[in-house]
């Protein structure tokens, strides 16, 4: 018995490699509906590896919200990341 063909994926559509999936996966984090929880572990372990790196202080009383834009702002000026 021959096997069924699968379905063979189209590219175009795959939200992965679309650079504008038009999907929640980007938020504002003040938009976050969880932003003004305490920052999760790994975001408070990545930003005080990037502290170190930038020579800034760690404050480890962020909310998920800042502790995203923290990140994103110590990524630029140190170089990683994006």
């Amino acid at each position: 018995m021959a096997k069924p063909k699968r379905h063979q994926p189209d590219h175009d559509a795959n939200p992965k490699t679309d650079p504008d999936p038009g999907s929640n996966a980007v938020k504002d984090p003040q938009d976050w509906t969880t932003g003004e929880e305490a920052m999760t572990g790994a975001q408070a372990s990545y930003l005080k590896t990037l502290c170190e790196e930038a020579g800034e202080a760690f404050d480890p009383g962020l909310t998920k919200a800042e502790a995203s834009l923290r990140i994103d702002e110590l990524q630029t000026k140190t170089g990683r990341g994006r």
